[in-house]
């Protein structure tokens, strides 16, 4: 395999503490929160009623009136951020050769809200035998797909799904087909499932959060964690090989180093979790020791059992207390397939500016052993950034995102 520096050189970000690049990375450097009571839905009768959601898109402002009939919420909040990745990264996919720019996303629960609209749809007009699963199930080609033909992208094209790991799957995947050759590729995910009937499909989890106060519903690595908070949004970035990215005068926020993934053993196994192992593969992959690391971007899942794993994890791999920890993901709530991608942008952002954003309304249990950064941002020299993700059936994956060389 091939080791071509792959380069991140565009970013478009849907998040609900902030709509485009810009306003969500200010938001999230002042620790600015986007979580809140539902609006989407009536969520009164359920338990969980808070979420992180989208603020102020109006598609009609972003996109053509033509696609709006023919895409759903998140379907339109992914091609927006397409949009801005590519405007960010200063290139026209349509100029490229034939078959040198591809899209590779993730997805996990975006199909829900398609589904529940199909289900609506199906209901009102008395045929109540149709399924809608092949609906959701189509639904995860067509954002990618919707990308694609937007922009006349014909290399490489695929989605991942494997929950909330999924967007640094989708990312590692890219950079595997920019290193084949392929000039360019969006990837990342923008994902959320704020509906009826995706909101009963997290429940079933067990891992949602039934706080009612937005600053106390969402508290990973705090004596009072009750689960996390779900959100909408996500990340899209541009991947480019870094020498050509830099022949074409393009900025380069930094470099995707290194990649593992590893999925845990089936519970009752006796085998322990395989966290760790995707971090080492990470680093392994990256050419980097523990040390060289200046900062972890946390999968923070707010649940005791899974925040110990992570805890336990970065302690053996950098020693307790060994590595500045953050979550800013505290302020907008966890994204599914969204989530990891919305993180390697705060991470590139992080390396940018000189800063790690604060981990917000956390108070951190010391018994966890983590340096986590709260309250405020912290300013620090930013070199090389781990992302951590999890996914629900036991999906680990790590992400080293550097400085350009």
């Amino acid at each position: 395999m091939s080791t071509t520096a792959v380069a991140v050189t565009g970013i478009g970000v849907t998040a609900p503490n902030g709509l485009g690049t810009d306003a969500y990375w200010q938001a999230t450097r002042e620790g600015v929160s986007g979580i809140g009571p539902v609006t989407r839905f009536d969520a009164e009768g359920y338990p969980a009623r808070l979420a992180g959601e989208v603020p102020g898109f109006d598609a009609r402002e972003h996109l053509p009136s033509r696609l709006i009939p023919q895409t759903d919420h998140m379907t339109r909040l992914a091609l927006a951020a397409a949009d801005w990745a590519l405007a960010d990264a200063g290139i026209d996919p349509a100029e490229l050769p034939d078959f040198q720019a591809g899209v590779i996303t993730a997805a996990s629960s975006g199909g829900f809200e398609f589904g529940q609209n199909e289900l609506e749809n199906l209901w009102s007009k008395g045929n109540k035998y149709v399924s809608a699963y092949q609906s959701y199930a189509w639904f995860y080609a067509v954002n990618t797909g919707q990308i694609s033909i937007r922009h006349n992208m014909r290399g490489p094209t695929g989605v991942v799904v494997s929950d909330q790991a999924g967007g640094l799957d989708a990312i590692a995947q890219a950079r595997r087909q920019i290193r084949k050759g392929t000039a360019l590729v969006v990837s990342g995910g923008v994902d959320g499932s704020l509906c009826p009937w995706g909101w009963t499909a997290q429940m079933a989890a067990e891992r949602m959060s039934t706080g009612t106060d937005p600053e106390r519903g969402y508290l990973p690595f705090d004596s009072a964690a009750q689960g996390h908070v779900s959100g909408e949004g996500g990340a899209l970035v541009v991947l480019e090989n870094t020498e050509q990215a830099r022949a074409r005068g393009a900025h380069v926020y930094g470099e995707i180093a290194g990649y593992g993934a590893t999925t845990d053993p089936r519970p009752g196994s006796g085998r322990p979790p395989a966290l760790r192992r995707a971090i080492e593969l990470a680093l392994a992959d990256a050419g980097l020791a523990p040390g060289d690391i200046d900062v972890v971007f946390a999968d923070a899942a707010a649940v005791p059992e899974l925040d110990r794993i992570e805890a336990d994890a970065l302690a053996a791999v950098f020693g307790p207390n060994g590595v500045p920890v953050t979550a800013p993901k505290t302020m907008t709530g966890r994204l599914y397939s969204g989530a990891a991608s919305l993180d390697v942008s705060a991470a590139l952002l992080s390396i940018r500016d000189g800063l790690i954003p604060p981990t917000v309304h956390v108070t951190a249990d010391p018994g966890y052993g983590l340096d986590l950064v709260t309250g405020t941002a912290r300013s620090a020299t930013v070199r090389a950034a781990l992302v951590v993700a999890r996914g629900y059936g036991g999906f680990n994956s790590a992400m080293v995102v550097r400085a350009a060389a």
